[in-house]
């Protein structure tokens, strides 16, 4: 039988189990809910759709990428580089305090595990760094690792959606149908952006954490 130890890493990596909060946050989606712009089944479908086009296709996949990259070339220098990009690249405080959280929680696991981490990463850990790393140190290969990136933001996304909107379990199901084909497309494309078009341009998002910063009521960390 083939091995498919990293295949079942892949796994492990993107399971909401990962104790690294992600389930804490909504990413502007629930100002969003709360500013009507996302209300129904429809209007949470444009929403990710353009949040995958217009943002992880051209920061977070590329990111991704080069981390990985700089791993397997073991180049500190641009992997600490990378990692700073991606912090820089985070518009609203909400969005740069997740990154951060997030990064340190896996690095921290990583550690416990027993994995010896990069010092570089160790000073101030971005979540897609760390995130490379770790797919890296468990043998999957860059295109899966960034397949399993976009399946875990999707279901962690439509899981916001399943609160707030809110949806039931069979419209999360067909809004999962609808979009997981887009994640093959946007990986592609994300691994082909180059150096000098890598950022997002997402206002309404960012707008939208800003917001939620000091929402009143909210499920999501801020």
């Amino acid at each position: 039988m083939a091995d498919k130890t990293a295949l079942l890493s892949l796994m492990r990596l993107v399971s909401p189990a990962l104790p690294v909060g992600a389930y804490s946050y909504s990413q502007g989606f629930e100002a969003a809910n709360e500013a009507g712009w996302v209300h129904d089944r429809d209007s949470t479908a444009q929403w990710l759709r353009g949040v995958m086009q217009h943002g992880l296709c051209y920061l977070d996949i590329p990111v991704i990428k080069r981390c990985y990259q700089t791993l397997v070339q073991q180049d500190n220098d641009q992997l600490a580089y990378w990692n700073e990009q991606s912090l820089a690249a985070r518009e609203s405080a909400e969005l740069r305090l997740e990154d951060k959280q997030m990064g340190k929680a896996l690095l921290r696991l990583l550690s416990d595990l027993g994995i010896e981490v990069p010092d570089v990463l160790a000073r101030e850990p971005g979540w897609l760094s760390v995130w490379s790393f770790a797919a890296w140190q468990w043998q999957v290969e860059l295109e899966d690792a960034c397949h399993g990136y976009l399946w875990a933001w999707l279901e962690n996304q439509l899981a916001a959606a399943a609160k707030l909107v809110p949806l039931g379990q069979t419209d999360v199901q067909r809004l999962t149908t609808e979009l997981l084909p887009m994640i093959g497309e946007v990986v592609t494309q994300g691994l082909a952006v180059t150096d000098d078009d890598i950022g997002m341009g997402m206002p309404r998002l960012v707008i939208g954490s800003m917001l939620h910063e000091t929402q009143y009521s909210r499920l999501f960390r801020s």
